[in-house]
């Protein structure tokens, strides 16, 4: 694979260009994405042109670049929670019908929440997360559920670091944080309230595999108005369903 004089290769030059699109930023100008992946723009616009070519990216009429439909397609058709998604889909549905805002479905990436499915409302509260998006482990019910459940190291590395702070509420402090992991483990599920937005609660609970190991986090994000443990029966069932139905798409048949 061709090297530059650094040594970096040609592939770690493109995963660098595929970074700098994000959700708040869908389309970019050629320079815009080479200052992001810190290349230089003539470098960037042959990279660019040979990943258009192969339908990674795409050039909107506005000559803008946006990641392109053949990288999607290749993303979801082998994309590792794709079973994860299909077999909570039916059950997550059946949340949103009873809660009427955001119910969303996440799971474990480095030190972050990863949200693979989501389910909102026209005139639901206010929602951080978004599809493909990321919040970090401690300031979600969804990243509470995780971390609670995660491997002891990433326990202690989440508490050593910083926490940063996102509303007046945000747990920034390591004991509390270690606390609230307590508590979710104890009763089930994580309540966390106006931790990322003061108008908003989320409430979140673990779905669990064949082997009662913890692979992703069910949640809704509801209004801070004190209902939101409410709705945890509804997101037990929920979560049941999606265990059993994991357990039939992957045994052996």
């Amino acid at each position: 694979m061709p090297r530059t004089a650094t040594g970096e290769s040609s592939l770690a030059r493109a995963i660098r260009i595929l970074a700098a699109f994000t959700p708040d930023t869908p389309s970019l100008t050629v320079s815009e994405i080479a200052r992001s992946a810190g290349l230089h723009t003539a470098t960037a616009s042959r990279l660019i042109a040979e990943l258009t070519a192969h339908g990674l990216l795409e050039r909107g009429p506005d000559r803008q670049v946006r990641t392109g439909v053949r990288l999607w397609e290749l993303a979801v058709r082998a994309s590792p929670t794709r079973s994860l998604r299909e077999a909570a889909l039916p059950y997550l549905e059946d949340v949103h019908a009873v809660v009427g805002h955001h119910a969303q479905l996440g799971v474990l990436d480095g030190d972050d929440v990863l949200f693979v499915e989501r389910l909102t409302a026209r005139h639901a509260v206010l929602n951080y997360s978004r599809i493909a998006g990321r919040l970090p482990l401690h300031i979600s019910s969804s990243g509470h559920v995780l971390l609670a459940h995660g491997p002891p190291e990433l326990q202690e590395r989440i508490l050593d670091g910083p926490l940063p702070r996102y509303s007046a509420t945000t747990i920034t402090d390591p004991r509390a944080l270690r606390a609230a992991l307590a508590d979710t483990r104890r009763l089930g599920y994580a309540l966390v309230e106006g931790h990322v937005h003061e108008d908003a609660a989320g409430v979140a609970v673990p779905v669990r595999d064949a082997l009662n190991a913890v692979v992703a986090a069910l949640s809704v994000i509801v209004p801070n108005d004190g209902r939101a443990p409410t709705y945890v029966p509804a997101l037990l069932a929920a979560a049941r369903g999606v265990g059993r139905s994991l357990a039939t798409t992957r045994s052996p048949r």
